[in-house]
């Protein structure tokens, strides 16, 4: 008997491929880059090159892929995924499978099968599941290693990007068991935070916000212990490289500058192959980052979208949007704004995601220092060498690429507001101060629903040309304001505001509409450009809850409808029949969704 156990110890048991024609007929072929190109952990073989017995298994012990334990000089190590009991398919983006050239056919021939694959129940041919070695900063305080917790990465597939060119997508599960990096968690996603990770995603997309994309939704009958016990799930996200600030940070912290130049190396060849015969190829690789992350944030800012937990592990390399945790939309306009009860000192509130974003940026400038320096050229890892001065040249190039994160979200933050407010053809140097702060001022003076004014705002220019029903207009800002519903104060503000928009905005909108602010077909078109840089739907908190509340009592079918409503109808004034009951998600905030937050572990 103790044998029997000592051997099943000794062992591990693969997930079986699965025999699913759509599946198996080259659906997908995995082109791996980042295992075969970078170091990896030693400790076991890959388990999907040895022969297994007539049980599925290996002799590998299975503590190897799922025993946590600090892995050096190596930036993965291979992972094998759990299976679920009852793995079950909620839904899937046609749009994300669209970025590997799959069809809806594909998910929807055989239900179960497609469930089986994407829980990781079943392994697809040619994936060789692995989990990213990383650290990372947490609340401005050094974690050390972390790592893919809950995270494995199936393996790279080439595709589309989605606008016509060519992309190589890193398929990962989240919630499909322990990894080397797992920790104290159990590497498993409940259904809440997977509905929400699910749907942000490709909602964001559809913002024009940067950001991973979703492929498939699957829930599981695996009991899940957080606050309470919970059901489980499984969500497929993609990205074309999950390579993070702190996957930098942790070999720079060891002194590893070599793997630090290797990891460089490799993401220039892949992600930023331009620079790659430049001599100072890591100053503008720092360069880039600096620009693509100060775009996102700049578009976060301006859709009013908090990541809520922006520590440099959830930092992509590529300035994408990822690892969706307690992140929120504003619904009253707050600055102050928290959306992650974790976070009580207001670390990661709204109005200091672009202060949090640079600090984070000089954390990732500090490996890439170093290699510019060359200390990987004289130096092994803890060695005495390393720990050199930067030259003064390196701090010039890294200071300089740093500084240009200030003038690039400046620019795009202010590009995306002008078009918000439909200033589409004409910019003035003080659109910013002159215009779009004294609105956003009365915005956080009354507590009004930021995005609810910023689509009745699309009306403002019509409403101007007779200005009869602009106190109506107000009024209406008026009903969605936190602070003024009940206030003496409410009819100052309706003064202030109707001040703004007589005085400052109308005034602005004449120099756009080369004064003709009287024609009435200009301004239906001129509503109808700004309705499409404004969303009528964001998904909210509390959208987000009655989701999933949906969900729990039974209607699994919901999220595909929230899905196309987020997506394909976030701009829409008209819902189709089908979407007609989802109208209420444009309409204030229930007494019961007022000031949600979620935490780190949802």
């Amino acid at each position: 008997m103790l044998s029997d156990v000592a051997t099943n110890f000794a062992r591990t048991r693969l997930p079986p491929e699965t025999t699913a024609p759509q599946w198996t007929n080259g659906a997908l072929r995995f082109a791996d880059t980042f295992t075969a190109e970078l170091p990896g952990d030693t400790t076991a073989p890959c388990p999907y090159d040895l022969p297994k017995d007539d049980q599925g298994t290996v002799p590998v012990p299975l503590a190897s892929f799922r025993a946590s334990r600090s892995v050096r000089n190596a930036l993965w190590s291979w992972a094998v995924t759990t299976e679920h009991a009852n793995p079950r398919l909620i839904s899937f983006s046609r749009a994300g499978a669209g970025l590997l050239n799959l069809s809806p056919d594909v998910f929807l021939a055989d239900k179960q099968a497609t469930a089986d694959v994407w829980s990781g129940c079943r392994r697809l041919p040619g994936s060789r599941p692995w989990a990213h070695c990383y650290g990372g900063h947490q609340f401005g305080q050094w974690a050390d290693q972390l790592g893919d917790g809950r995270a494995i990465s199936l393996g790279e597939v080439p595709g589309t990007d989605g606008s016509g060119g060519s992309s190589r997508w890193d398929v990962q599960l989240k919630g499909a068991g322990r990894t080397p990096y797992s920790r104290f968690g159990d590497g498993y996603a409940v259904r809440r935070s997977s509905v929400r990770e699910f749907l942000a995603a490709e909602h964001m997309h559809a913002l024009g916000v940067p950001t991973s994309r979703s492929l498939a939704l699957v829930f599981t009958d695996r009991v899940v212990q957080r606050e309470e016990a919970e059901y489980g799930a499984v969500v497929t996200r993609l990205a074309p490289s999950w390579v993070r600030f702190g996957s930098f940070e942790l070999p720079a912290a060891r002194r590893d500058f070599a793997l630090v130049r290797s990891l460089a190396d490799y993401t220039i060849r892949h992600h930023y192959p331009a620079l790659e015969h430049h001599s100072d190829r890591y100053a503008r690789l720092l360069r880039k980052v600096v620009e693509r992350t100060a775009v996102t944030i700049a578009r976060w800012q301006a859709v009013g979208f908090c990541h809520g937990v922006m520590n440099t592990d959830n930092m992509s390399i590529l300035g994408l949007t990822i690892d969706y945790g307690p992140y929120a939309f504003l619904d009253a306009f707050d600055p102050d704004f928290i959306c992650n009860h974790s976070d009580p000192a207001g670390r990661y509130a709204f109005r200091e995601q672009p202060r949090v974003a640079l600090w984070n940026l000089m954390r990732l400038a500090a490996p890439l220092a170093a290699i510019i320096d060359g200390r990987d050229q004289t130096s092994a890892e803890g060695s005495e060498a390393a720990k050199t001065e930067t030259k003064p040249e390196t701090v010039e190039a890294v200071t300089e690429a740093l500084n240009a994160f200030g003038g690039v979200f400046r620019d795009e933050y202010v590009r995306l507001m002008r078009r918000k407010f439909g200033l589409l053809s004409t910019a003035e140097p003080d659109d910013l101060s002159a215009v779009v702060q004294p609105f956003l001022d009365l915005l956080e003076r009354a507590k009004t629903d930021y995005t609810f004014a910023m689509r009745l705002l699309c009306d403002v220019p019509l409403i101007l040309a007779d200005d009869s029903r602009l106190e109506e207009h107000v009024d209406s800002l008026v009903s969605r304001s936190l602070d003024l519903s009940c206030s003496p104060d409410s009819e100052a503000w309706k003064k202030d505001m109707l001040s703004y928009y007589r005085n400052t905005y109308h005034p602005r909108l004449k120099k756009e509409a080369a004064h003709s602010t009287t024609d009435v077909a200009f301004l239906e078109n001129h509503t109808c450009l700004m309705k499409k840089e404004n969303p009528k739907y964001i998904l909210r908190n509390w959208v987000a809850q009655d989701i999933i509340e949906r969900v729990d009592k039974g209607e699994e079918d919901f999220v595909d409808k929230a899905l196309e409503l987020l997506t394909t109808y976030a701009f829409e004034d008209v819902l189709p029949d089908h979407l007609k009951n989802l109208e209420a998600y444009a309409g204030p905030v229930p007494e019961w969704g007022e000031g949600l937050q979620c935490s780190c572990s949802s």
